[in-house]
């Protein structure tokens, strides 16, 4: 637990002034995709988005967390979500433009990295070593909250992607003591919930196996189950079992 929050320190030490450009850039491109979104604004937002993932991957994980084990495979992990905003981009995917579905929802996560450094602070933690708007976490959060508010069809690949980030971070509360990514699972988990169900609604009338009907059992199933592990968390973090 030391050696993760004294890399997390290193690295907000290091690179605060980029993490303000970064969070910036990302604000202004999310204004103009709402005012004026032509197609360089979707263009700068998908290589914004590209370029924020390799960040996490080459910076975050490869520079500064070189001590903790299996950084090299949570590099190439965002890595290849970093591929998967090039290959939209390569293949000139009619993706970003504004949908007007959940926008009362997709807001607060777009929000969300604001949140968890101010959750840090909350809990007692303090600069540098508390969570900050440029870190895998927050980063995930955003990205979901952008695809509910500008992507028309699912990218299913990418939400999976995302729902394995969500789950991983629900872990570290457990094992690194960082509460702050309840604000992860209990956005995200419900979020990827209606990707998929809305990408298996988009498929219902294309013949194939499990049917639709089947799938979004499952998807009901793996919801109640995922929201029971998160419950489970944060009664084990309060230390509530031996009262039950």
């Amino acid at each position: 637990m030391e050696t993760f929050w004294n890399t997390i320190a290193a690295y907000n030490e290091g690179t605060w002034p980029v993490q303000i450009v970064w969070t910036l850039a990302g604000a202004l491109l999310v204004v103009l995709l709402r005012l004026r979104p032509s197609r360089g604004v979707r263009i700068a937002m998908k290589l914004y988005m590209a370029g924020l993932n390799f960040w996490i991957a080459g910076v975050y994980y490869l520079v500064y967390c070189g001590q903790r084990q299996h950084n090299d495979m949570l590099a190439l992990f965002w890595a290849i979500m970093g591929g998967i905003w090039i290959y939209d981009l390569a293949a000139r995917n009619a993706s970003l433009a504004r949908t007007g579905h959940h926008p009362h929802f997709a807001l607060p996560l777009m929000l969300m990295p604001l949140v968890y450094p101010a959750a840090s602070l909350q809990l007692g933690r303090s600069f540098p070593m508390m969570t900050s708007p440029v870190m895998p976490c927050s980063v995930a959060v955003f990205t979901v909250g952008l695809m509910l508010a500008f992507s028309e069809r699912v990218n299913i690949v990418l939400a999976m992607f995302l729902c394995h980030w969500a789950l991983i971070g629900l872990s570290k509360v457990y094992y690194f003591g960082i509460p702050e990514d309840y604000l992860l699972a209990g956005s995200v988990v419900p979020a990827l919930f209606v990707f998929f169900r809305e990408y298996v609604t988009e498929r219902s009338g294309r013949p194939g196996k499990p049917s639709p009907r089947v799938l979004n059992a499952l998807l009901a199933l793996l919801g109640t189950i995922i929201a029971l592990c998160i419950v489970a968390t944060l009664l084990h973090q309060f230390d509530l079992f031996t009262e039950l």
